[in-house]
């Protein structure tokens, strides 16, 4: 049986991790890991592992008209995964880390990690659980209005592992880029992991050390 939340159809706002300030809209739909809120423009598709509170909206508002959701069926109980899964090839923004947002396509799914194509930093590797919201755009909107020749969907040139851990193992070696390169100190060489512990070589040859749960990203140049 499909969960119904007492404030579904209401207008809320939301805490979400990273966040300064609140997200408002209309909650149209939950799951056991992820909600869905309409802003009065867009969908958002936020994991409930970042929604550190949820509420009444304090000010009433104009009433919101909520178009049809952008993919999954209304019967099915939405999840995490399946939104995910039906994001797949849709061109989207999705917000990670600091200030930034990336625009572009999901392209793979894997166990705890997806792979998304963006016309600025080409494929990058997002873990599962650190992405803050998903916006799927109209099927009519294409990234900066380039054209499929301008901007064509690739496969990504990493070979793919099953999870993140295994993923950053295969990319030993490799100059890489940690969340979107935001730190200077998360660009370098990959040198090692070990028990956790991300071991990467700077610009100026020094190691920087890591833990691996605070990667949210990675990507070649």
């Amino acid at each position: 049986m499909k969960y119904r939340h007492p404030l579904l159809d209401r207008y809320v706002e939301l805490d979400i991790s990273g966040k300064t300030m609140p997200i408002q809209g209309k909650l149209i739909d939950m799951g056991q890991d992820i909600l869905v809120i309409h802003n009065g423009t867009q969908f958002l598709y936020i994991p409930l592992i970042h929604v550190q509170q949820l509420r009444m909206a304090k000010v009433d508002t104009q009433e919101i008209q909520v178009p049809e959701l952008p993919f999954e069926p209304q019967n099915d109980p939405i999840s995490y995964r399946k939104v995910l899964m039906n994001a797949k090839g849709m061109f989207s923004e999705i917000y990670i880390t600091g200030n930034q947002s990336i625009h572009g396509y999901l392209t793979s799914v894997m166990n705890d990690f997806f792979v998304f194509y963006s016309p600025v930093y080409h494929s990058v590797i997002v873990s599962l659980q650190h992405l803050k919201f998903l916006i799927p755009y109209n099927p009519n909107v294409t990234p900066y209005t380039l054209t499929p020749e301008q901007f064509p969907l690739k496969p990504s040139p990493i070979t793919l592992a099953r999870t993140f851990d295994q993923q950053l193992r295969k990319l030993i070696g490799e100059f890489v880029i940690l969340d979107l390169g935001e730190n200077p100190n998360k660009i370098g060489v990959l040198k090692s992991i070990d028990q956790n512990i991300i071991e990467l070589s700077t610009a100026g040859g020094n190691s920087v050390y890591l833990h691996f749960d605070h990667v949210k990203t990675v990507h070649l140049p």
